[in-house]
């Protein structure tokens, strides 16, 4: 695991400096304190041709896989092929063998060589022989090429910038600011899908000109002419519009059963592959019991897991997560912490780059500061709710579809805007409140209403939040094209399914894969998601949907799959998530902090926000009138951002 930057140019391109790629790298130094190096094309004294045109390769390493061996960048035997590569390639030990066998020649232990030499047989395609996580750079010598690319389910990160015949690239953005004269630009439609959905989707970031590689993309840019290709080289298999034959039909549960069972203990097997100390998150949750499970059945050790608890015990998983430890005979560990969003607010605003308004990011750097503690890589169960309809939503998805079956005279009663104005409770999780917004958004489009039920502002809050100068900037621009270009794209007949296929390419990259990478990589930890290797999404996706979401509950066969490991009262929980308590603290210990941050005429003086409806919005909230913690939250997390990475200099760190 590691962090990575570098750039390539053309003839007529600004060379990096290698003074620029030491600050690139030197603020990457939390995804690699073990190790540095770098690599510059044009160091290379052998040849006896004079080139403009080359690139730089920079590399801090967290040592997880062949520890004395593993240094980067790493080249081939002949050194026309270097390598800057973030990640881990799980089955680089059965693709070594083959490699050998086609005539590559290995200096080393580590997975990295297998990508180079997998590079040199396949090309481009070298992509489709790796399982694992990974995002990397290749600089090719002969062909004057850089080859970037990014892993199926966008586990690790990769951002470019390209301009004046340059392309610079780093795991996190801010390794791109420390460029000299890197603009800091605020692209608006970024602002618009951030208030919308938490997060700023692929392939955008906060700042105009900067982009994220989107997840099981390549991109190839050719140093000779300063173009730029991406492809995208797979695609999990649900039903797509232009498919002309039907998916293979899976009905026999039995027969599924047996597959999910082999395809994810072979995950979590190649994922146990360490020189270094590992254990496993344990929420008491069904994904993470499994996979500790799985765990536990493949060594004689006792793996070592970790838990937190918090002192409100509507938040607290504790007890569940002793009850899987005690079954499964592991070596728990668990702490206790109260969270503080003011001592980690600043840790959050770096980390993270640009804004990231999902909370639960707060009691996940907790656990990932306390786990590195005691081992370096550490499995999680991330990815089990979206392959096997595990939320709660899905319920409220499936009932809708059919409310929408119904005879029109049936359905136009809750049609009716009366519904707007039915009191609700101020907990936003309360039964009433989540009933008046099933029922509320019942008109629209499927599609549509699933966005709004996913929406931290929706279609009329937007409108209210944003000022009329700023509405004009985005000229029309809807903050859900994101979600309705992902269903356009993905056509199950199964409205259900049809929605785990969107939130599979959406909000499971850019929320949960975003949120647990930069958290744990905060604190030098591995975080290795064994529900995301290729083989078990791809068996997921082609199960059917009654086999996941049968009568209101969510991942029945994989629960039924794998009851052995699971304890009773795990199996019939409701899911809890993973919360902070932010609407007591913004009428208690953050009010001051939120009123004074969002009220500041800095912030309001930049034009995006209407202050009324931030006045209004915490006035509702201080009196518990209306529960409006997760919209506070993202106008704070934003403004706290842009305070850090646009107003002042560059940032170097915390």
């Amino acid at each position: 695991m590691c962090g990575i930057a570098g750039a390539g140019w053309t003839s007529n391109g600004e060379p990096l400096p290698e003074s620029v790629l030491k600050k690139m790298t030197d603020v990457l130094m939390h995804r690699g304190p073990d190790d540095a190096g770098d690599y510059f094309s044009d160091r290379d004294q052998s040849s006896t041709t004079v080139r403009r045109d080359g690139a730089a390769l920079g590399f801090r390493r967290l040592s997880i896989i062949d520890l004395s061996g593993g240094h980067q960048p790493l080249s081939n035997e002949d050194g026309t092929v270097w390598i800057a590569f973030n990640g881990e390639v799980y089955n680089y030990r059965e693709l070594k063998p083959e490699l050998e066998s086609l005539g590559h020649q290995f200096r080393t232990a580590s997975d990295t060589e297998c990508i180079v030499h997998a590079y040199e047989q396949w090309g481009n395609d070298c992509v489709q022989h790796l399982r694992g996580m990974f995002a990397f750079a290749i600089w090719d010598e002969r062909q004057r090429r850089l080859f970037l690319a990014r892993d199926r389910m966008g586990q690790k990160p990769l951002v470019y910038r390209i301009a004046n015949g340059r392309l610079a690239f780093a795991s996190e953005l801010k390794a791109l600011l420390q460029i000299p004269g890197a603009p800091r630009d605020v692209d608006p439609c970024a602002v618009a899908d951030f208030v919308t959905l938490q997060y700023v989707p692929h392939p955008r970031t906060m700042l105009s000109g900067y982009h994220k590689l989107p997840p099981a993309h390549w991109a190839e840019f050719d140093a000779q002419t300063g173009d730029l290709k991406l492809q995208r080289y797979w695609r999990a298999p649900y039903a797509r519009p232009d498919e002309q034959e039907p998916k293979k039909d899976l009905s026999d549960p039995a027969a599924i059963s047996t597959a999910l069972r082999e395809t994810l203990t072979e995950a979590v097997r190649l994922r146990m592959r360490s020189d270094v100390p590992f254990g496993a998150f344990l929420s008491g949750g069904v994904d993470s019991t499994i996979i500790t499970g799985l765990m536990q059945q493949q060594t004689a050790q006792k793996v070592k897991t970790f838990s937190i608890g918090f002192s409100v015990e509507k938040y607290d998983e504790r007890s569940y997560a002793r009850e899987a430890a005690t079954k499964l005979g592991t070596e728990h560990h668990e702490f206790v912490v109260d969270p503080s969003a003011v001592e980690m607010l600043p840790r959050l605003t770096w980390h993270y780059d640009e804004p990231f308004a999902d909370s639960s990011a707060i009691p996940t750097m907790y656990l990932s500061q306390l786990t590195r503690q005691n081992v370096t890589v550490a499995l999680s169960g991330d990815g089990g709710d979206e392959l096997f309809a595990g939320y709660d939503r899905y319920r409220a998805v499936e009932l809708a579809a059919e409310v929408d079956r119904w005879p029109w005279f049936a359905r136009a009663p809750l049609y009716s805007p009366i519904w707007r104005y039915m009191p609700a409770p101020f907990h936003q999780k309360s039964r009433l409140r989540q009933i008046k917004r099933f029922i509320t958004a019942l008109s629209l489009a499927p599609e549509r209403r699933y966005g709004n039920w996913m929406s931290i502002y929706d279609d009329g809050r937007r409108q209210s939040l944003f000022t009329p100068e700023f509405q004009r900037t985005l000229q029309g621009y809807d903050g859900l094209s994101f979600l309705l270009q992902s269903y356009a794209d993905c056509s199950e007949a199964d409205f259900v399914q049809r929605t785990t296929c969107v939130d599979t390419e959406t909000y499971l990259p850019c929320d949960i894969l975003t949120k647990v990478d930069i958290a744990s990589m905060a604190f030098s930890l591995e975080a290795r998601s064994p529900f995301m290797d290729h083989r078990v999404v791809e068996l997921a996706a082609a199960i059917p949907r009654p086999l996941k979401l049968q009568k209101g509950l969510g991942k029945q066969i994989l629960i039924k799959t794998f009851e052995d490991l699971l304890p009773k009262s795990i199996q019939t929980r409701p899911k809890m998530g993973f919360g902070v308590p932010l609407d007591h603290w913004f009428r208690n210990e953050l009010r001051e902090m939120m009123t004074d941050t969002l009220l500041d005429s800095r912030t309001l003086g930049r034009g995006y926000f209407n202050a009324a409806a931030i006045r209004s919005m915490i006035d509702e909230h201080t009196r518990s009138v209306w529960d409006h913690s997760s919209r506070l939250w993202l106008l704070l997390v934003f403004e706290l951002w842009h305070r850090k990475f646009i107003d002042g200099a560059v940032p170097t760190g915390i």
